[in-house]
């Protein structure tokens, strides 16, 4: 979904302001493991980078014959997988690597076009097909698209190339996404793919395909039934205010999302108050105080700490808080309220996306 402060399906902005001294942390790491509990080999794949208090995660894959590299983002609010592409003279595509698809033997297109829309931007493409690598994974005849046209600047200043996404196919405008071709083609012993992001801006966050690594939480996984096979929609039975909401799992969301019509009560509720440009502010020495949110999902409950939901941002070495929660200003297409469960909820919890049996696994991270 690719969201970040602004509004729904809003793409990453990435600005880099010498002034305010905002730091960039980066750190990518890529590994085959076999996890001998359970016999199967799972990839794993992880990126962190930290800017501004915020994390987006994204890793290497690579694509054609002899193969061409680049960062995508990993996001399961969306389900189109598309690169940069030298068919692109956008401003986004002068200062990122470019898929080149006359260098690779493999490459080959139907020429379908193809629109693909964000809250603050889209691209216009062409879908091909060509044999994808995502580390120890050969993926033959796997579709992409080629990005045409990347207006304004949405994408100028991302540190990746293209997205990748991991939510159903009624999403996908008629691509098979990745994970589709996966599982058609066998290639994983089992069709799931886990999430953990780590906490306090650390190396280590990843996704695995094919199984889940059960160092990466504790305790036993509770599972909830996806409510519609579009996005990885979930239902949530109870919350501090109201009752019968639908929830979104959502990497590409760098916070936590409410519905609108409770985003004043709720920011209320826990201390914050809005500032003259629209920001909830919260006082850093107050999270002692504030109250631990808590979600019902299919019976169980999942808290989320004050230390989840706020955000501390540092500037020229001073500090301030401010609220990691936003409004969500669309509703779920069954007319009930619609959360928004980004990385603010996914750094505490585990989650397995599950398209065998269509739930979600949730387990807190270690």
């Amino acid at each position: 979904m690719i969201l970040t402060f602004l509004s729904l399906k809003d793409a990453p902005v990435w600005r880099w302001r010498s002034d305010c001294g905002w730091a960039a942390f980066f750190c990518l790491s890529m590994c085959i493991f076999h996890s001998e509990l359970f016999d199967f080999k799972v990839i794993r794949v992880y990126h962190d980078f930290f800017l501004n208090s915020s994390l987006f995660y994204y890793g290497v894959i690579s694509i054609g014959t002899p193969p061409q590299s680049f960062y995508v983002l990993f996001d399961t609010g969306s389900s189109v997988f598309w690169l940069a592409s030298t068919y692109c003279s956008s401003e986004a595509c002068t200062n990122h690597p470019l898929f080149n698809p006359s260098k690779s033997s493999t490459y080959y297109s139907r020429d379908r076009t193809f629109y693909q829309g964000y809250g603050t931007g889209s691209l216009t493409g062409v879908f091909g097909f060509d044999t994808l690598h995502i580390e120890g994974l050969t993926i033959p005849n796997q579709g992409v698209g080629l990005s045409i046209t990347e207006p304004g600047n949405t994408f100028v200043h991302a540190n990746f190339e293209g997205i990748l996404g991991l939510a159903y196919p009624s999403m996908a405008d008629g691509q098979i996404p990745v994970m589709d071709t996966m599982m058609q083609d066998n290639l994983l012993p089992a069709n799931v793919f886990a999430f953990y992001i780590s906490k306090n801006f650390e190396d280590g966050s990843e996704v695995t395909f094919g199984g889940v690594d059960q160092s990466r939480y504790t305790g036993q996984i509770y599972w909830a039934p996806v409510t519609e096979q579009l996005y990885w929609q979930i239902a949530i039975n109870g919350y501090v205010m109201q009752y019968g909401c639908q929830a979104i799992v959502d990497t590409g969301t760098s916070l936590l999302t409410c519905p609108q019509q409770y985003l004043g009560y709720l920011q209320q509720y826990i201390g914050a108050q809005a500032n003259q440009y629209g920001e909830y502010m919260i006082n850093c020495n107050n999270l002692n105080n504030m109250p631990t949110l808590s979600f019902t999902i299919n019976g169980v409950n999942f808290p989320l700490p004050p230390s989840a939901y706020t955000m501390v941002h540092n500037e020229n070495g001073q500090y301030y808080c401010t609220s990691g929660i936003m409004g969500t200003y669309l509703p779920s297409r069954n007319g009930q309220p619609l959360w928004i469960l980004g990385d603010v909820f996914l750094r505490e919890y585990y989650t397995v996306y599950d398209r065998q049996s269509n739930q979600v696994g949730f387990a807190l991270a270690a």
